[in-house]
């Protein structure tokens, strides 16, 4: 299998993402025939628990949590990095070619957008952002704007809405 994620990582890195509105999920907006869906979790309050989930998010844990994995496995999140996230195990898995394209780190706010790639089941991007508020409340928020990429998707409809809604859900309780 690490052969095939190296070679799909290969031609991912020369890719360019498959949308034009870069950092869309930075913003309110949700272009034309794309869907915007959010969710959030509170998961603590102080500077512990920030420092805490910002560690567990550069890891990878919400991937990691829902039982995807991450290729290379010690992928980075700076802008450019290029990824390969995969669901489901040998042959009978999907991969998710995605690029890193904003990335935040400030004394209250972490996080990253990243972009589907080539090969990708959907179209759009993806981020996962955490907020400290003034009291000290640890927020943690996903946001998709995303459309489906090709026939396998567009055919999925409903049932691949749930499993974004799934997996969002899983990404939450991973960073708990």
């Amino acid at each position: 299998m690490s052969g095939r994620l190296a070679r799909i990582h290969d031609r991912a890195k020369t890719a360019e993402v498959t949308y034009a509105e870069v950092g869309v999920t930075r913003t309110a907006a949700c272009p034309p025939g794309f869907r915007r869906v959010s969710r959030s979790l509170v998961l603590a309050r102080g500077e512990a628990e920030f420092a805490r989930a910002k560690r567990a998010l550069r890891e990878w844990a919400t991937h990691r949590g829902f039982g995807r994995g991450i290729y290379p496995e010690r992928a980075g999140q700076e802008v450019g990095d290029t990824v390969v996230a995969v669901l489901g195990f040998g042959p009978v898995s999907v991969t998710g070619p995605c690029r890193v394209v904003w990335r935040v780190d400030e004394q209250r706010r972490s996080g990253f957008g990243y972009g589907t790639l080539p090969g990708h089941p959907v179209t759009g991007e993806e981020s996962f952002v955490l907020v400290m508020d003034p009291d000290g409340l640890v927020e943690f928020t996903i946001t998709a704007v995303s459309r489906p990429g090709g026939a396998l998707a567009r055919v999925a409809g409903p049932i691949g809405r749930l499993a974004q809604r799934v997996a969002m859900a899983a990404y939450l309780r991973a960073l708990r």
